[in-house]
């Protein structure tokens, strides 16, 4: 059995595991995606929908299951949520066609979301307080870790074994996750147990996966068939009535799902609102730039996977710094300087995209967005689950999670609608299935002023989480308990 002494560190090794299993599926397939559009020739939409079918029940479920994580316990969501995710990845690959596939990915999620929401709540409750910041930390790096490996990966299965692999090479990832966490993992964490009386939010749970279902399908949809498009239009009305529904249910219910009395402390509220602004920002770029070196030079996937890398590595190298030095500068000030390092990155790669890019140039402005993002993300998460009674660290860890990836979601589809807006049908099957630079120039050049555009949106919205960060005050530092 392992020491009790040291369980902090055992249970972190168990969340690595599933952290690991569920950032390389997300980066592996951001690499892959061409390999498997051109595998069951898919169209445009069922190519984005290999992504966003993930991402949208991962994120709505997201919420759900911290919730319930409080009512009935962390390990047995966590051991259930591991189980059918490595099911799923099984049965992926024995996918007939691309809209099967899209079915099992959103069961992949219903696994995944089972996983991450339980992650930084297992954590929060094992570390000592002056501990957590560099849990924590730890825990993004092997996020990075998993970002790494992801393009490498993806790019090498799918590139040598063929698009099934892309979704195998979980499986073992799982069976030893799964031994692993039925050791170490204990019934019973942090408060949870006190809830088990209470009803959960089955309405908000309902109107939340409308919400978020509407956003996704809009962002996705417009770029596709238009933005003036019938069932575009009906995703924004859907959008505009359901989200201030579910507002009004949360505010009025006793049990509610989310709980928006924990954005009413600033410098936690700030801490959400930042969180949800550099998801949007930063999760597309894995996808854009391996997409554009696939798409725009033609280059395979294992190459486009190494030319990413510098995104991950630059996270991993700096959040264990920023976890450091958090036990000694504010969260505010280590959170801000990153975004401001991430925005910056981004508008210099708005300017210089193009086919004729230089390897260095590419992985130098990658690295510094990684590394601003790694010095954002461990300081902003502890000082959001160091700030929450020990009770409440599920749906605290929900609201961010979910927040986050929504973030991610967003993030994909809207992207994915500009950089391939100006783009025929056909035009956009082929930059889907890496083949775009067979096409005409012009075509190549509207791709490019998408992709413009795409990064420099990314860019302010970057400088608006800076401007987040910045304003939650400096009450509370990163690494304490209130």
């Amino acid at each position: 059995m392992p020491d009790e002494s040291r369980h902090h560190w055992w249970v972190l090794s168990v969340t690595s595991l599933g952290v690991l299993l569920t950032g390389l599926n997300t980066s592996t397939l951001a690499v892959a995606l061409p390999v498997v559009s051109r595998h069951f020739r898919a169209t445009a939409t069922q190519a984005s929908w290999l992504l966003l079918s993930y991402m949208l029940v991962t994120t709505v479920l997201i919420l759900s299951f911290g919730r319930v994580a409080d009512i009935i316990g962390r390990r047995q969501m966590y051991v259930g949520g591991l189980g059918l995710f490595t099911l799923a990845s099984l049965l992926a690959g024995f996918s007939p066609n691309a809209t099967v596939l899209v079915g099992v990915r959103a069961v992949q999620a219903i696994g995944a979301a089972a996983i991450i929401t339980n992650t930084t709540a297992l954590l929060t409750d094992v570390f000592p307080a002056r501990q957590l910041t560099l849990g924590l930390g730890l825990n993004v790096t092997v996020i990075s870790a998993a970002q790494v490996l992801g393009p490498l990966v993806g790019g090498l299965v799918a590139t040598t074994s063929g698009w099934r692999a892309v979704f195998w090479f979980n499986v073992p990832v799982g069976v030893a996750g799964l031994v692993w966490a039925s050791l170490v993992l204990r019934r019973n964490y942090g408060g949870v147990g006190t809830r088990r009386g209470e009803p959960f939010d089955v309405l908000g749970a309902v109107l939340s996966f409308l919400v978020i279902g509407a956003l996704v399908l809009t962002l996705s949809e417009g770029g596709a068939i238009g933005w003036a498009s019938w069932p575009v239009l009906a995703g924004v009305i859907c959008f505009a009535v359901f989200t201030p529904l579910f507002l009004w249910t949360q505010v009025h219910r006793v049990y509610p799902l989310v709980d928006l009395s924990l954005l009413n402390d600033r410098e936690r509220g700030m801490a959400y609102l930042a969180t949800l602004l550099v998801s949007v920002a930063r999760f597309a770029i894995v996808l854009l730039a391996s997409l554009y070196v696939q798409a725009a030079r033609g280059t395979d996937s294992f190459h486009a996977g190494l030319q990413v890398l510098p995104v991950a590595f630059g996270m991993m190298v700096a959040s264990p710094v920023a976890g450091r030095l958090a036990a000694r500068v504010p969260a505010r000030v280590l959170s801000t300087i990153g975004l401001g390092v991430v925005a910056a990155g981004l508008a210099v790669l708005a300017v210089v995209i193009s086919p004729e890019i230089g390897y260095p140039a590419l992985t130098g402005i990658l690295l510094v967005i990684g590394a601003g993002s790694g010095f954002f993300l461990s300081p902003n998460t502890s000082s959001i689950m160091a700030s929450v009674p020990a009770d409440r660290r599920g749906i605290a860890n929900g609201m961010r999670s979910t927040l986050q990836n929504a973030g991610y979601v967003s993030s994909t589809a809207l992207t994915l609608a500009i950089v391939t807006g100006p783009l025929s049908p056909e035009q956009k099957s082929a930059a889907y299935a890496g083949e775009l630079s067979r096409l005409p120039g012009a075509d190549l050049d509207a791709f490019t002023g998408g992709y413009r555009i795409a990064l420099l949106l990314l860019a302010a919205l970057t400088a608006a989480g800076a401007a987040a960060s910045l304003l939650r005050g400096s009450s509370r530092n990163g690494g304490t308990v209130d």
